[in-house]
């Protein structure tokens, strides 16, 4: 497994999450509900989305930008 992003802002995760789908790329997501404790204000506990290692390329090539808007 591998990690390709990390993000409190719930419509990122989501959107994020439907581009994977969409190229067949199945995320798992990984600290979801710690990250919305105290409304997302904690911004060392993000939510991560992961994926199996064979998709770690693609998957990274497809939230490029959405990775840089976090950086």
């Amino acid at each position: 497994m591998k990690e390709v992003l990390r993000t409190n802002d719930p419509v990122k995760l989501s959107y994020a999450q439907s581009l994977l789908r969409d190229a067949d790329i199945e995320p798992i997501v990984l600290d979801q509900g710690m990250s919305s404790m105290y409304g997302g204000g904690l911004p060392m506990i993000r939510a991560r989305i992961m994926v199996v290692d064979e998709d770690a390329w693609r998957a990274e090539q497809l939230l490029a930008d959405l990775r840089e808007e976090d950086a």
